[in-house]
């Protein structure tokens, strides 16, 4: 019936209450003694064990095993009695066989509590939840053994509390996961496990601290990718400084007649919100361009950091004045130009072109066609629809991204944007300088690029350029080595998945247990 019970003599097999029964009983052969190893066939007693199996016809096995306790002959062994053990099949004070206790610990480990609870009342094994993490962390964990080269990594555990992950870069296994991201754990981690040659890590000076202290004699590697990241947050942060120099990369529209009645753009501060933005800009200029940091002048003028950062990037008030959303293309587009033309020629009644524009193709309501006439009876022109100016986020991803990938819109905006605004321009040749650096793992042109980014008069470059001259042999290696901190990220996007498959629930010893576990079962069974 199943492989583990040939060991065994099976006397009967019968069906009582939707369980399957097996009585079954042990040979008579010699067992060796626990303790000290010599056989023994000097049967003490007998007794029944009562063992749960893996279904069968989807109905639970229970095996009814009669065992042997039998005498130890050795004088020398503390051990007088011993009770056999049949392989395969049983296991000291267990109550279910090998077979069926490896599901309930993969059920736990692919599922954790309630998940794992309920697939394994499918397969007829009724257990609670607490059960299956009880028999989860009874699973030992394999020896950390000490990789040559070593991913450091942390993650949100929830809110403002973070952990730190460990990966063996050349296997690419999760090693160790504890709560907290100092630098003390991560040297006293170093420290009891020597022999560590390489540590890829991000920019953390908590990590590069630890790992200073912990092993100096180990290479540290700091990621490209974190790198190329925090180079384009810095060019998002120019693009957002000269915000109004990126209406110029939409194309002018067609020229349109002046209008009757409307006035300019007013560049006074002429209400109370535009009165208030110029108060703001000048007091938050007035503290930055000293050199005090944004957080320093957010104290000092008792204003929320991001409003202090937002006055600090405009070159003028104007710009820290919130805009009216442009308007949006819509299917009636296409139909204003006729539009203009019958109202010239006389036709003011919208009901008559909304039936003349209908017959065109056109399938909107009649009431779009009164409310875009309504300018005209006030002597104003239609809008003409233009294309929303990039944000400077969006700015930022045109720059970063290699010429031959950019889309036809940021190939053609771009050369737009960098004749008017020639610090993007700078910033732009400056990024290509570093991505040439990536692509040829060549890290001799860095010292001159540092210097590049000091005489660029951008600010946020020349922070930038600060940042990795304090870090510089780290990276250099991390421009130069293959290895990277890319295994580290993937790892943690499966730690935050098994996070979320617990719903926040779990402990760090149980998440531990589950992120090790799952990378050794993924590896056993791909």
């Amino acid at each position: 019936m199943s492989p583990h019970l040939d060991a065994v003599r099976v006397e009967r097999v019968w069906v009582a209450g939707g369980v399957v029964r097996i009585a079954a009983c042990t040979r008579e052969l010699t067992v060796a003694c626990p303790d000290c190893g010599r056989g023994s066939a000097r049967v003490h007693s007998r007794y029944d064990r009562m063992l749960a199996d893996v279904a069968a016809g989807g109905r639970p096995v229970l095996i009814v095993l009669s065992v042997r306790r039998l005498f130890c002959g050795s004088p020398g062994c503390g051990r007088r009695t011993f009770a056999e053990q049949v392989e395969g099949l049983t296991v000291r004070y267990q109550r279910r066989s090998p077979l069926l206790q490896h599901l309930v610990e993969m059920a736990g480990v692919l599922l954790a509590g309630r998940g794992g609870a309920r697939l394994l009342q499918i397969l007829k094994v009724p257990l609670s939840r607490t059960s299956v993490l009880f028999h989860l962390m009874r699973v030992p964990l394999p020896p950390a053994a000490t990789p040559r080269v070593l991913g450091v990594d942390d993650f949100a555990l929830y809110a403002d509390v973070y952990g730190t992950l460990l990966v063996d870069a050349d296997t690419r296994l999760p090693i160790e996961l504890w709560a907290g991201r100092d630098a003390e754990q991560l040297a006293a981690w170093l420290r009891t496990h020597p022999g560590v040659e390489m540590v890829c890590r991000d920019g953390s000076l908590v990590y590069r601290q630890g790992i200073t202290d912990g092993a100096p004699n180990a290479v540290q590697v700091s990621d490209r990718f974190h790198l190329w990241q925090g180079l384009s947050k810095r060019i998002g942060d120019i693009a957002a400084t000269h915000r109004s120099c990126l209406v110029v990369a939409v194309p002018e529209p067609e020229p349109a007649p002046p209008p009757a009645n409307r006035a300019g753009p007013s560049d006074r501060a002429d209400t109370p919100a535009r009165r208030h933005a110029q108060r703001l800009f000048e007091a938050v200029h007035a503290v930055t361009d000293t050199g005090c940091s944004l957080s320093a002048a957010a104290r000092e003028l008792g204003l929320n950091r991001r409003t202090v950062a937002k006055y600090a990037r405009a070159t003028t008030w104007q710009d820290a004045v919130r805009r009216p959303r442009p308007r949006q293309p819509t299917s009636l587009d296409p139909y204003l130009d006729y539009l203009r033309q019958r109202w010239e020629e006389g036709e003011h009644t919208a009901t008559v072109l909304h039936q003349e524009i209908a017959a065109k193709g056109y399938s909107g309501h009649y009431q779009r066609i009164k409310m875009a006439v309504a300018p005209l009876r006030r002597g104003l022109p239609i809008d003409t629809p233009r294309e929303r100016p990039p944000s400077p986020r969006e700015v930022a991803r045109w720059i970063t991204t290699a010429p031959s990938r950019r889309s036809l819109r940021a190939a053609e905006a771009l050369p737009r944007l960098f004749e008017h605004c020639p610090e993007l321009n700078r910033a732009h040749d400056l990024v290509r300088q570093f991505a040439a650096m990536l692509d040829t793992r060549d890290a001799a042109p860095l010292p001159g690029w540092l210097e590049q980014l000091t005489t660029a008069d951008l600010p946020a470059l020349a922070s930038l350029a600060k940042a990795i001259r304090e870090d510089q042999p780290a990276v250099v290696q991390g421009i130069t080595t293959r290895f990277n901190s890319g295994v580290n990220e993937g790892r943690i996007t499966d730690l935050k998945l098994q996070k979320r498959i617990m719903a926040g629930r779990a402990g760090v010893p149980l998440l531990r247990h589950r992120v090790i576990l799952m990378a050794l079962l993924r590896r056993r069974y791909p």
